[in-house]
């Protein structure tokens, strides 16, 4: 479909949305639960960047819409509908993807590391490499609909963290 290796030649910003969209390379991080560890919680508010004293905590908490096999949402089309929450990284909120992980293509990108040997793009169409190398949240998660909110802490995970190219 992307034959042109369009990533190399535009940035973010000028890509259109079929292309915008090719950038994802499906490994379902952005559906894992997250949650900001602060030295001074009792001044807690929301921001676009981490402060002195913060650290972003990965868990291996997955929304109840993700198909673990395919690492893809079951409803992605309504997915901000159903979850409010729900991740939507967008041109115009580029500046504030803190919270996506190393890996993620679009930060990669963002940060001008280009996208990552295992990306599906790279790898005619398919994911299986990204599988293989541990990237994806295939086989590694359990559905916030199974998991109390008051034990999302013992489901902490540095595995997300890590980036491999």
């Amino acid at each position: 479909m992307f034959e042109n290796q369009f990533w190399l030649e535009k940035s973010l910003e000028q890509m259109s949305q079929n292309e915008w969209e090719a950038i994802c390379d499906g490994c379902g991080k952005c559906c894992l639960n997250t949650f900001i560890d602060s030295e001074d919680e009792d001044e807690f508010t929301a921001t676009d960047q981490l402060r002195d004293g913060e650290e972003l905590i990965f868990t291996n908490i997955v929304c109840q819409y993700l198909d673990n096999n395919t690492c893809g949402c079951s409803e992605y089309e309504n997915r901000q509908t159903l979850v409010p929450s729900c991740v939507k990284l967008t041109k115009e909120n580029l500046d504030s993807i803190f919270f996506m992980p190393q890996s993620c293509s679009y930060r990669r990108l963002h940060e001008g590391r280009g996208l990552a040997s295992w990306h599906p793009l790279n790898n005619g169409g398919s994911k299986e490499l990204m599988h293989t190398l541990g990237i994806s949240v295939k086989d590694k998660t359990v559905k916030d609909c199974d998991v109390a909110l008051d034990d999302f802490d013992l489901y902490e995970a540095d595995w997300p963290t890590r980036d491999c190219d």
